[in-house]
């Protein structure tokens, strides 16, 4: 099969970069801002936390482009590439160094714990992959999907460093975000089906994910901890009281 020609008659590629769409530029941003927040977690977890964050708002734009201006072909492949990477392995890495660090664990002394600690975001990842993939064949562009959404997983393990909850409960941070991220492990491939927000409620999530961006510690950490109570309430309540049709 010979490739397309333009109008001045030169074979074009439909591998050309030139092919991608406006939506692509968000989707590629959102890989970016996964890697940072990876990078930076072994530095600073509060900075990472609000790059996950960033990153979530990075692949809502998307969305929004590819509805007004339309998706490039290759566009649902990059958002589940990029996917892995933000809501993947970033969320992973953050929960492995919080872990590492504050249970003081080497590789030069391994023990059970250190095993957990590897085991937990490991599966997180794998997981994480499963999910985005049968999300690209089964539910991309519906109204539902089954099972817990990457980015919903991650920005709560990120709002959970924010709004500094361990604190709240009097537990440390490890244990707390090793324990949500092994349950998120079960919720993303669980068969339960969660419905898409409609777009006023995806604007309230986005002005909050802003809001905690911007000013995480400002009036005792109350944007980061709003963002938690809505992201907890549509997990735990949106599969049976939050609906919508096609």
């Amino acid at each position: 099969m010979k490739a397309p020609v333009d109008a001045t008659g030169m074979r074009v590629s439909p591998r050309f970069v030139g092919h991608l769409g406006v939506a692509d530029a968000a989707t590629v941003a959102n890989a970016a801002l996964g890697f940072a927040a990876a990078a930076v977690a072994t530095v600073d977890v509060h900075l990472a936390a609000r790059l996950l964050l960033l990153a979530a708002i990075a692949d809502g734009i998307d969305g929004v482009l590819a509805r007004a201006y339309g998706g490039s072909e290759v566009g649902p492949i990059l958002d589940s590439l990029a996917d892995v990477a933000s809501f993947g392995v970033a969320p992973a890495v953050l929960v492995f160094v919080v872990a590492r660090g504050e249970w003081g664990l080497s590789l030069a002394t391994p023990d059970v714990r250190f095993a957990v600690v590897l085991a937990v975001p490991a599966l997180f990842v794998g997981m994480a992959v499963v999910r985005l993939g049968l999300y690209a064949v089964h539910d991309s562009g519906g109204v539902s999907t089954e099972g817990v959404q990457t980015t919903l997983a991650a920005t709560v393990l990120a709002l959970l460093v924010l709004a500094d909850v361990p604190g709240l409960l009097g537990v440390d941070t490890a244990t707390l975000l090793l324990l949500v991220a092994g349950v998120s492990v079960y919720l993303m491939v669980a068969p339960v089906t969660y419905p898409e927000l409609y777009t006023r409620d995806q604007l309230v999530f986005g002005a909050l994910q802003g809001l905690a961006i911007v000013l995480p510690d400002a009036l005792d950490a109350v944007f980061p901890r709003a963002l938690l109570v809505f992201s907890l309430g549509y997990l735990l309540l949106a599969p049976r009281f939050y609906w919508r049709e096609g």
